[in-house]
Order: C-alpha cells, then structure tokens, then sequence
C-alpha cells in the first residue's frame, strides 16, 4: 500500500486511510485538461500527487473516522463482484479489501456508520457483498447515511445502464435492508463530524467537517479529484453533473479552508494543508 502515511489526528478524531487501488497516469478520461505538460508548471504536485513527468497519482480509498463515540467509514470504494461497470478493471474484483481493513483493526461488525460524500460507483461498492448471490450490507451493525437529494436524484435518475447496475446492487440493497439513514447536505452527525453541502460534481454531494479540540479537518469527497483542480479551478471532471458549479464549489470550499490550519483529505487524494496561490490555491501535501 505504499509507504506513505495512512494515518491522521484532528483533535481526539483519528482517520486512517484504507486504500483499494492506485494508479499512475490513465486519468485523462477524467480531468481531460490535466496534460503531463501542465501539472509539471505545478512543481507543488510532486513526488506526492505526481510524478517527474507529470503523470496524476490518485487513489480509491476509505477513511475509517473514530470519534469519541463512533466508528465511520466514509466512502467504500469500487468492492469485489461487481458487474456492468464501464470501466473494465472495475467489475469481478477480487481484492483483499476486507482483509486490509480487519488487519487495520476495523472488523466490519465494528463499524457502526457508513457515511457516502455521494453515490457515485467508486464510493459506493464495499457498502455491500454478494453472499449466496444475494447482494447483502457489508458492514452489517452499521447505519448507512445517504444525503436524502443524492438518494433520491439516483434513484429517479439512474437511465444508464451503469448507473442503475451500481444503484441496484450498492444502493437499494441497503435501503431494502433498512439499514438506510437519509440525511439533509447540511445535517450534523455527532458534535465532531458536520456534512457541508457541496454540489457540482453530483447534485447531492457532500464534503464533511470535522472538529475536535480546536482542530479541525475536512474530507472533500470528490470537489475536486486531484489537487491541480486547486490551482485550476475550471478544470472540471468529465464524472460531473454540473461543470459550472462544480468550479463555483471548489472556489467556494477551499477559500473558506485555505487560512485556518485544516487537514484536508480528498476522496483520491492524501492529506495536505490548502494554501492561497494567486487568485487560486494550491496544497501542500503532509510529508
């Protein structure tokens, strides 16, 4: 899994990173604009968020949050027997992902929230496992918690063909298990963890605000899908819904985070601090 770091503190809150899959470069298919050329006039980006020649270094993880009086993993990944997804690689997985997180010391009876920034395919698939053919919550003490418009935009919304196979076998199961909690984008889960609405890259989007002892912490989800779109804000991902206020979002977020000490996490990216780079941002990763 790489030798850098996994694990974080904010305040009395520890997130620990839980990756499923890394990859080098083959991201033009979502951040189009993101040439080699480009990210290396970024020198900021490397070794941590690329490479020499500019190709992007991004992740599909996990983060277990444990606060005081919860144990939450937020956002589960692409998962294992998934089919009819359209990238390749992504359907009849069969990685140690389970594996990973009991030797981390997160069982998944032991997890009592799963928390989903939206429900896009590759945070979505660990929310469920295929067990005697039936797709069953893989996490099975745990409440699941959608945002409500998320929720209901996929499940009025999903007309590709892809789109309704990840609704169908990560979503529905979980509500038709009644293990679902529907929550408003700007809901507060615990005196630690608060949800800040941020829409763009799907219409329900999340990000989640962590605060504890003075400290606090922020997991972005997927405002942005790498920190070059901090320097470049218009550079919006091919996956979003709405390219506009995706960019208005980013600009919105990581100017509210970018002058008081905030751990930022992205959902496929490590842990930096967001700093103001002319009229943009830029981040600098934690070593």
């Amino acid at each position: 899994m790489g030798t850098h770091r996994m694990q974080w503190k904010v305040g009395k809150v520890k997130i620990t990173k839980i990756v499923e899959l890394e990859t080098v470069g083959s991201t033009r298919f979502i951040l189009p604009l993101a040439s080699n050329e480009e990210i290396q006039k970024l020198p900021w980006l490397i070794p941590h968020f690329a490479t020499e020649e500019g190709r992007l270094k991004m992740s599909i993880h996990s983060l277990v949050v444990e606060t005081p009086s919860q144990r939450i993993v937020v956002d589960t990944g692409l998962g294992n027997d998934k089919q009819g997804r359209n990238v390749p690689t992504w359907n009849s997985r069969t990685t140690p992902f389970l594996e990973t997180m009991i030797a981390a010391g997160f069982a998944p009876d032991s997890i009592d929230t799963v928390l989903c920034t939206h429900l896009h395919v590759d945070h979505v698939g660990w929310n469920t496992k295929l067990v005697d053919g039936k797709w069953v919550p893989t996490f099975p003490k745990a409440r699941y918690v959608f945002g409500r418009t998320e929720y209901e935009h996929w499940r009025d919304h999903s007309t590709e063909p892809d789109k309704q196979a990840v609704f169908a076998d990560s979503v529905k199961p979980i509500v038709d298990a009644g293990r679902a909690d529907l929550i408003p984008s700007d809901h507060r889960l615990s005196d630690e963890i608060g949800m800040i609405p941020t829409p763009g890259h799907s219409p329900g989007h999340m990000s989640i605000l962590i605060q504890s002892d003075g400290e606090q912490g922020l997991l972005t989800g997927d405002v942005a899908h790498h920190p070059c779109q901090m320097k470049h804000l218009g550079w919006s991902s091919t996956a979003d819904s709405d390219q506009t206020q995706s960019a208005a979002t980013r600009r919105e977020l990581f100017g509210r985070f970018a002058d008081t000490p905030t751990l930022v996490i992205g959902g496929h990216f490590s842990a930096g601090h967001i700093k103001r780079d002319g009229d943009a941002f830029k981040f600098v990763a934690l070593s």
